[in-house]
């Protein structure tokens, strides 16, 4: 044990001998730790000024040098530690740099204490050598603890950012841009203020707000989308590039499990607000629970029944109501029959196929169909009012 207590005692004088000389040297000791530094690491000299860097290594050097001279409760090293990486993940310096400072750190300061006591006392290097892994430990718990600091900061900086690009995304799909909104936007989301884009929204039967899986793409081949949740539908926001709608929507479709609307692309991030909206029309096309993708271009007659249903439910009773007045079963056999006589384009045969019957049944019920509404399928006219107000009656709302 006496042993032991004079070993111990010893190291602490060496320590503190070398510590008290590197401190009278600390400017040459900054000095060589941060060239070392930023001819080494470019994120260094990119993010962070030279006065700003010498400085804070300057007062980590003091502090963690002189941590050796004083009792472990009022060492200061720490704390410094803290102070330094807080900045540094303002500054957006990656922290592989900022720990890997603090390895190069500790090999300055260990040199520096190796170089004193070889010039002042080089029999007492053997004594020093037990202090070598306190030496690193303490450099490493400084690490640890600027690690910890930069972590929190850095969340607290997502935090803050993530609320302001949401923020600026709601304001512009909210039509509430102007030109200075446009240009802090486009910086915030790197996108550009000019460029074509579309607005996808997304709606899922019975869960509303979500796509496939809760799967949200951030890109879609060289096409770029960014999420905005609302409570009962999600919106997209497709930087396009050189891509056609139509394959926005094929790229869509493995991702969307219900409902989409898709509008037309526009010219710049100033026309979002009027793209959400037009994509709106278009998922309000949507009528069936299964996977469906609606491009506005496509629906539009159904998009004008949408858009004015007051206009649109006159139109359904003044046209189909002797249809609407049939039983339920009849009602539906009827209709299915004139979607899919639409659908097929007047094909008797085509849409024989998809109901599953004759084609003389389909002639018949057509003939029906022109009986009650008094309309004829031959005339473009009575084709287009018996269209719009099928549309009218799968779309609205029963009063």
């Amino acid at each position: 044990m006496g042993i032991r207590t004079t070993t111990d005692d010893e190291v602490r004088r060496i320590m503190r001998l070398a510590a008290g000389r590197l401190l009278q040297r600390l400017p040459e000791l900054t000095d060589e730790l941060v060239a070392r530094t930023r001819d080494t690491d470019e994120a260094y000299r990119r993010m962070v000024p030279t006065d700003d860097h010498w400085q804070s290594v300057y007062e980590a050097m003091r502090d963690g040098i002189g941590a050796i001279l004083v009792p472990l409760a009022e060492r200061r090293d720490l704390q410094q530690a803290e102070k330094t990486a807080l900045r540094r993940a303002e500054q957006g310096l990656p922290m592989d740099s900022l720990l890997r400072s603090y390895r190069v750190s500790a090999q300055v300061m260990w040199d520096g204490l190796v170089g004193v006591i070889a010039e002042e006392e080089p029999d007492s290097l053997p004594v020093l050598i037990r202090s070598a892994t306190k030496v690193w430990s303490a450099v490493d718990r400084q690490a640890v603890a600027a690690a910890e600091a930069y972590r929190r900061r850095e969340a607290e900086m997502f935090g803050r950012t993530a609320e302001r690009v949401q923020a600026l995304l709601d304001a512009l799909l909210e039509d509430r841009a102007d030109a200075t909104l446009v240009r802090s936007a486009a910086a915030a989301l790197d996108l550009p203020e000019l460029g074509r884009y579309a607005v996808v929204i997304t709606r899922l039967p019975g869960r509303d707000g979500h796509t496939a899986d809760g799967a949200r793409p951030a890109s879609l081949g060289a096409m770029r989308l960014l999420w905005r949740m609302r409570p009962d539908y999600e919106v997209a926001v497709v930087l396009l590039h050189e891509e056609e709608m139509d394959g926005l929507a094929h790229a869509l479709r493995p991702h969307v499990t219900g409902s989409a609307g898709i509008s037309p692309a526009v010219e710049g991030l100033a026309e979002l607000g009027r793209a959400r909206r037009l994509a709106e029309l278009a998922l309000r096309t949507c009528a069936g629970e299964g996977p469906e993708i609606a491009r506005l271009e496509d629906r539009l007659p159904a998009a004008l029944v949408v858009s004015q249903p007051e206009l649109a439910g006159h139109l359904s009773a003044a046209v189909l109501r002797p249809i609407l007045a049939l039983d339920a079963a009849d009602r539906e056999v009827l209709l299915g029959t004139l979607e899919a006589w639409l659908r097929c384009e007047g094909s008797a045969m085509r849409a024989a196929g998809q109901l599953y019957c004759h084609r003389n049944t389909v002639f018949n019920r057509i003939r029906r169909i022109e009986q009650l509404t008094g309309r004829s399928l031959a005339r473009p006219l009575d084709i287009v009012e018996l269209s719009l107000a099928l549309d009218a009656v799968r779309l609205l709302p029963v009063n």
